[in-house]
């Protein structure tokens, strides 16, 4: 047995035998090749003729390194990963140590709330008006949602903070809505005071600032939406900030559980409280290779819209029956809406229905308005979870309940000429001046 054992051995690759497989003589198919390219390029909406065009110039032999992969860890040399890329420039961008691009901005505020300790039997204090996706990402981890009344600038109201902090509370989220920025200062000093985690979500503000830093950056973590539903974005995309590393691990183990962002991927942890159980909202190099581009762009959107903005409100007249919205930092300010809150709901819709004639984009809501997830008393998913405890009802917060009603917006588009800001100021001066008291005391728009 023996001898016959060491006369087959030596045939063996490793003892100099010729190999069983010297290789593949198959052709190999890209996975990923032109008709997938071409879906991309069909979906970004060219023209069947340009579309043939594209076709005529490219084939599966053109690709580097077998073709592409979407995935940020298996991108083939040399392309460098788009992911990185986003991130990088997000660091540089917001002046902030840590950046992680993930799937969305609920993902984002998600992975946030795991990172700050919410969880059953923790509350996190959210505003009273803004997406329901805020309160979710809050409830989805066991933790109660508490809603916190608004003030003029339709921002979370500093003043209301104190009243709904316990011993359950962990953390504060201030949300900037609509091109707007919240008054961070007092609510920093409410939530350092209790020893409360400040997570600021930015969706609906990506470039805004407060005292010249940007929000994302002046609380613990910044939550951002970068989607085709905010005013940069493609497609679906978040991104994460944060100077802290400890809760930047734990955003990151949240968003990516395989582990493939630590330095030992399989290791045991380097620390308490470093790994647990998560999901995967890693972010695509496809979503990644949009959102870097329309990162990039993100200076030159916002600066547009606030000067829009700020040309259009400085034409505006004062007027004793109607209040702007309170604006906490003009500087900041994006502004892709101007808002104002009538004296009455019906003469709200009086003045949105003849701004609408002069042609002016703009709408109220009224009493009457149908459900909407973005006033607390409407996010149902939310407010009937069992698990959430307290019953949210129209009352619980009574200035977002009348302001949400009251208000009027007129929507500002950032392409707008000079022409067009003076055309559309004008039209408001004039729907105002047929329907309110001139007012030299009122209070100013900006």
């Amino acid at each position: 047995m023996s001898g016959t054992r060491g006369d087959t051995t030596k045939d063996l690759a490793i003892n100099g035998g010729p190999k069983a497989f010297a290789g593949m003589t198959g052709k190999a198919e890209p996975k990923l090749g032109v008709e997938e390219f071409l879906s991309i390029a069909e979906r970004f909406g060219f023209t069947p003729e340009a579309l043939a065009r594209i076709r005529s110039a490219v084939s599966d032999d053109d690709l580097i390194g077998g073709g592409p992969n979407l995935a940020r860890y298996m991108c083939p040399f040399p392309l460098p990963p788009k992911g990185p890329q986003l991130e990088a420039l997000a660091r540089e961008k917001f002046g902030v140590k840590h950046a992680v691009g993930i799937t969305s901005g609920t993902a984002a505020v998600h992975a946030a709330m795991v990172a700050v300790g919410a969880g059953p039997g923790r509350e996190v204090i959210c505003p009273a008006i803004g997406f329901m996706a805020t309160s979710a990402a809050v409830a989805v981890t066991g933790a109660t949602p508490v809603f916190c009344d608004v003030d003029e600038s339709f921002q979370m109201d500093p003043a209301k903070i104190e009243p709904l902090v316990n011993e359950r509370t962990v953390a504060v989220i201030p949300t900037h809505q609509w091109g707007g920025v919240c008054d961070m200062e007092p609510i920093l000093a409410a939530a350092r005071k209790h020893g409360l985690r400040v997570v600021e979500d930015c969706a609906q503000s990506p470039g805004g600032r407060y005292r010249g830093r940007c929000v994302g950056t002046l609380g613990d973590v910044g939550c951002f939406s970068i989607s085709a539903y905010k005013i940069i974005g493609g497609g679906e995309g978040g991104l994460v900030l944060t100077d802290d590393e400890r809760l930047f691990d734990r955003v990151r183990q949240l968003a990516e559980c395989g582990g493939l962002w630590r330095p030992d991927r399989f290791a045991p942890p380097r620390y308490e409280g470093e790994l647990f159980a998560g999901t995967n909202y890693r972010m695509s190099e496809l979503e990644a290779a949009v959102d870097l581009v329309q990162l990039e762009k993100l200076d030159g959107v916002v600066a547009r819209y606030h000067d829009v903005f700020t040309r259009v409100a400085g034409r505006l007249n004062g007027f004793g029956e109607i209040v702007p919205r309170r604006v906490t930092d003009a500087a900041g300010w994006i502004g892709y809406e101007l808002r104002f809150y009538p004296a009455t709901c019906e003469l709200g819709r009086r003045i949105a229905d003849a701004l609408a004639a002069e042609g002016i984009d703009c709408g109220t809501r009224g009493p009457d308005g149908p459900p909407d997830w973005h006033v607390y008393y409407h996010m149902y998913p939310v407010i009937l979870d069992a698990a959430a405890g307290r019953r949210w009802r129209r009352g619980d917060c009574p200035v977002a309940d009348d302001l949400y009603d009251r208000s009027v917006v007129v929507r500002l588009n950032q392409w707008y000429s000079q022409r067009d800001c003076d055309a559309v100021a004008a039209g408001i001066n004039k729907v105002l001046s047929a329907y309110c008291t001139p007012d030299e005391n009122a209070r100013p728009w900006i």
